[in-house]
């Protein structure tokens, strides 16, 4: 009788490094299956679509990827096309890179495409996103929302997601861009979800929906408002919000984590390499190197 696969995610919090050591993409193409992975890149996010695949194309290769093929539905019903589903379901690895996750919510969640996606991960391919390519893999994505330290009230919203991460709500570019506040608030009004911040050049890895393993040079942050007491119902609109009693976790490369349990399961020193960008300039050098896509409220 053979095994249930297990399933992997790698939720990436943008900019990650992509001209040095490039931990989390290495890691991407290792979960992929290496120098046998298949890869399928979905740029449908991004503002400049063409030349996120090219990015991305280049470095999976450069990491020993023999095949790396591009699906960007121009439409909602093209998502429904069988050529792109088809790729998806050969695929052992799924890149969605940056850009404005509105546009995935609109062009591909409940698509063909998207069951497509879906499938894949539960046959144990790897899903990964970057920026808005990591919003969308929850239940529930944060579409929009004001930045800041303070959660105030109505100021993000929420937008269906893939659901290949139920329970949770997941921000990016966490740190660099003060995305506590907005994170905070709406775990406040919906404590039955965790919200999960993740730093640039960072990932959380996670296995079978459960185990959270940190990986890159910056921290996961999780917020558990389970046993929080706050004014949402009462609170009018951007007003400064109380929540009391949520316990967070700021999670460094070496950690792990149960997100069924909400607890640190272990953790082992690591001292990543956090200068490989600025130490690395290419003749041919150019600004997109970093991003794939103009910083919106994504």
């Amino acid at each position: 009788m053979a095994s249930t696969p297990h399933t992997s995610l790698l939720i990436i919090g943008g900019a990650e490094d992509k001209v040095g050591r490039a931990t989390v993409l290495r890691r991407f193409v290792r979960l992929a299956g290496g120098r046998r992975a298949r890869i399928v890149v979905i740029p449908t996010a991004s503002a400049f679509p063409e030349q996120a695949v090219e990015t991305y194309t280049t470095i999976f290769r450069r990491l020993g990827a023999p095949e790396v093929v591009a699906v960007d539905p121009p439409t909602r019903p093209a998502a429904a096309a069988e050529a792109l589903v088809q790729a998806v379901d050969n695929a052992t690895g799924i890149f969605m890179t940056g850009g404005n996750q509105l546009k995935l919510s609109q062009l591909i969640v409940g698509t063909p495409l998207a069951d497509a996606v879906s499938r894949a991960h539960v046959r144990g391919a790897v899903v990964a996103g970057t920026s808005a390519g990591a919003s969308v893999m929850s239940q529930f994505m944060i579409s929009l929302g004001a930045d800041g330290v303070t959660p105030r009230q109505r100021t993000s919203q929420l937008t269906s997601g893939l659901g290949l991460l139920p329970g949770v709500i997941v921000d990016q570019h966490f740190d660099q861009r003060a995305r506590y506040g907005r994170l905070m608030s709406l775990v406040a009004g919906s404590p039955n979800l965790l919200g999960m911040g993740v730093d640039e050049d960072t990932a959380a890895e996670i296995r079978d929906g459960r185990k959270l393993t940190v990986v890159g040079s910056g921290a996961v942050f999780v917020v558990d408002a389970r046993s929080a007491v706050s004014d949402v119902p009462e609170a009018r609109r951007g007003a400064p919000l109380l929540v009391s009693g949520a316990v967070v976790h700021s999670l460094p490369t070496g950690a792990t984590f149960d997100l069924h349990t909400a607890q640190l399961v272990g953790f082992v020193e690591k001292h990543p390499d956090v200068v490989v960008k600025a130490a690395f300039t290419a003749p041919d050098d150019t600004s997109h190197v970093g991003t794939t896509a103009p910083r919106r409220s994504s």
